[in-house]
């Protein structure tokens, strides 16, 4: 998430040699970071309207079901800062903070066709 989307893909290609691919999606425009053909990460900007915040790299964790996982946060006293959200192409993701405070981002890859 950032607030200069072309200064970041500028950043990242040139210190770690990741080219990009623009995608168009519902909610605005997404840039994936490429390694050859696989997509390792992606930057967009923080969306107008969203509580203040720096510029920010964010880590998901790779679970079975991200519903299930949202769910037993919840038993366990955390929160849900995103809710369960499917990205055409990449999968469903969701934000949670946990009792002590500290953020974790959770999806779960949409499997390819074929």
């Amino acid at each position: 998430m950032t607030t200069d989307v072309r200064g970041a893909m500028r950043s990242c290609t040139k210190l770690l040699g990741w080219g990009t691919e623009r995608l168009d999606m519902p909610s605005g425009a997404y840039t994936t970071a490429q390694v050859g053909e696989v997509s390792v990460g992606g930057i967009m900007k923080i969306p107008d309207g969203a509580p203040p915040m720096p510029p920010h790299w964010g880590c998901y964790v790779t679970v079975g079901r991200v519903e299930d996982t949202v769910a037993a946060a919840q038993s366990l006293g955390g929160k849900v800062l995103a809710p369960v959200m499917n990205v055409p192409g990449v999968g469903c993701m969701a934000v949670l903070q946990g009792p002590q405070g500290a953020v974790l981002s959770v999806i779960t890859y949409a499997m390819p066709s074929g």
